[in-house]
């Protein structure tokens, strides 16, 4: 008889366990409140162009997602970022500066365009590029912020112009609290061995083949979410799970009102949904799992004529740092950095803006708050076409120090429920190859757990 497994979220993750326990001859009952599937990822089209809700493109150098394409039977719709095109700008006193050429996060590996930059002061510069000379320790130094492994290596400014908006934007939180061990882990390598993280990525980049860093599908990550939900089989609820317990071997669950019983449990949540749920099991992983701060972020997609815009959209977009921001962290030029976005008379933006506050803000508010930015930054004084808004309360879960020990310590106690598995983008990684991987890694899990039990 074949093993119910009952998953309890919709996202990105619950659909990549769901597709893989189907594959390996599970049946599944999937429950999401939402009528839509998908979580973050959501493809909208808006005045016939295509607007990302959520993340745009997934991380090529980590294969799970293009595994997992490629077992939907969808890779000829995979396309690369129009890398020929690839040049972001920071927004530091009343202008757009380009960042250097090879600059790798915010590590450059060539010296002449680091030298050449308006967007360092010389000091900065110089403290930048003497980086390469460090030498490797061969020893695990203790966990430190993004913040300050950074300023060790690069200096303070570097930091503020380079670290703060680069990964405000992914991770929307604070580089002094977000765990260099677990946002840079790769850097973190390059320092043990070469002492200079300059110095590992120039020789890493010798290794390796040049290919485009980040891909998409021809019609959005959406596509992914619609084939995934063509592929899997499972049983679908639409409802809240509001209860979950152990009963007489089996597990059960309460949704909208109805005990629904599985074999096993998959709870594909956020950390802070998922602690309500396992709260009547261990107070203490609950506590943990309601610990993992998370921030909040909305997205605004906006559509213009193409004829007489007034910037001249010469690269991916921008990005703006803390000491800077008014109100937009930052702005992707869309069809700059992708095709198949928008018709050719159409350009089309992404604004980001942070925290809590933008969530609970009217439309109207947020519309004039982006506005306000784009007209003082890239003279944009025609009311847009079209706008898209979606907002992501507390969406994002913060790696801050001390994250590892905390997930550590949740999957002790995990242990303790032999066929139930926590997942999602608060444990392994909040990437989108880093979900599909984790929930790919359940289908061994539970299998390991009968056994066991």
């Amino acid at each position: 008889m074949k093993r119910h497994v009952l998953v309890i979220g919709g996202g990105i993750s619950g659909l990549s366990a769901a597709y893989y326990l189907e594959q390996d001859g599970a049946t599944v009952t999937l429950v999401e409140k939402e009528p839509r599937l998908g979580g973050l990822l959501e493809t909208r089209v808006v005045d016939d162009c295509r607007i990302e809700a959520g993340p745009d493109s997934f991380l090529a150098a980590k294969p799970a997602a293009l595994e997992l394409i490629r077992s939907l039977g969808i890779e000829s719709e995979v396309i690369p970022s129009n890398d020929h095109q690839r040049r972001t700008f920071i927004w530091r006193n009343n202008q757009m500066i380009a960042m250097p050429d090879g600059l790798i996060m915010m590590a450059p590996t060539k010296i002449l365009p680091l030298l050449a930059t308006p967007l360092l002061s010389w000091g900065a510069k110089l403290t930048a590029g003497l980086e390469y000379l460090r030498r490797g320790r061969h020893v695990e130094l203790p966990e430190r912020s993004i913040g300050e492994f950074v300023a060790s290596h690069y200096g303070a400014e570097v930091v503020e112009y380079l670290a703060e908006p680069l990964l405000t934007g992914v991770f929307g939180g604070d580089v002094w609290k977000l765990s260099a061990n677990e946002v840079l882990p790769r850097f973190i390598e390059m320092e043990t061995r070469y002492g200079s993280v300059t110095r590992g990525l120039i020789a890493e980049r010798k290794e390796k083949k040049g290919d485009s860093l980040f891909k998409s599908l021809q019609g959005g990550l959406g596509r992914l979410v619609e084939v995934l939900e063509q592929k899997i089989h499972a049983h679908r609820i639409i409802g809240v799970a509001e209860k979950l317990e152990q009963h007489e071997g089996h597990w059960r669950v309460l949704v909208n009102g109805e005990w629904i019983s599985a074999d096993q449990v998959v709870i594909a949540l956020r950390s802070w949904q998922a602690a309500a749920l396992v709260r009547s099991l261990h107070g203490e992983m609950a506590e943990l799992l309601d610990e993992i701060p998370h921030s909040s972020a909305v997205t605004v997609g906006l559509t213009w004529d193409a004829e007489g815009f007034p910037h001249p959209l010469n690269g991916f977009g921008f990005l703006v740092p803390e000491v800077e921001r008014r109100n937009i962290v930052a702005c992707t030029w869309v069809n700059r950095k992708f095709e198949h976005r928008a018709p050719a008379d159409r350009v089309v933006l992404r604004a980001f803006l942070g925290g809590d506050r933008w969530c609970e803000a009217s439309d109207e508010e947020i519309q004039q708050a982006v506005m306000m930015d784009l007209r003082h930054m890239m003279k944009i004084e025609k009311p847009p076409r079209a706008v898209s808004i979606a907002r992501w309360p507390r969406s994002m879960p913060q790696y801050e120090i001390g994250h590892r020990e905390r997930i550590n310590k949740i999957r002790e106690y995990e242990l303790q429920f032999p066929g139930l598995r926590l997942t999602g983008n608060a444990f392994e990684g909040i990437g989108i190859p880093d979900c599909i991987r984790l929930g790919k890694s359940i289908v061994g899990f539970l299998k390991r757990s009968l056994s066991t039990n």
